[in-house]
């Protein structure tokens, strides 16, 4: 895969899992259940790959992950996560948010 495709891949992997996790607040999301949705897009998507871009995505304060003892983890997202996927703050690098067409 080009490393052209690899970015877009990305980032609109990360671009799924905001969106996800921002309809399951204010209760959050386990990575198990935001595989099959990333899937559905990148069908051989994995969980190593849907917790690395979490991972980036925490580094930017737009999740926040908790980690239990079995090594599963719960996302929520941020303030500044939901600000970003509601649109009220500018697109970010490295997430390819949608543009409003409509307005």
């Amino acid at each position: 895969m080009s490393i052209l495709l690899q970015k877009i891949r990305r980032e609109s992997i990360r671009w799924h899992l905001l969106s996800a996790v921002n309809l399951s607040r204010p209760y959050g999301m386990y990575t198990e259940a935001l595989l099959p949705i990333v899937q559905s897009v990148y069908q051989d998507a994995t969980h190593h790959e849907i917790r690395r871009e979490l991972d980036y995505l925490e580094e930017r304060e737009m999740v926040h992950i908790v980690k239990d003892p079995l090594d599963r983890w719960m996302v929520d997202l941020t303030r500044t996560g939901i600000e970003f996927v509601e649109y009220t703050i500018d697109a970010q690098p490295g997430i390819s948010r949608p543009a409003i067409t409509q307005g």
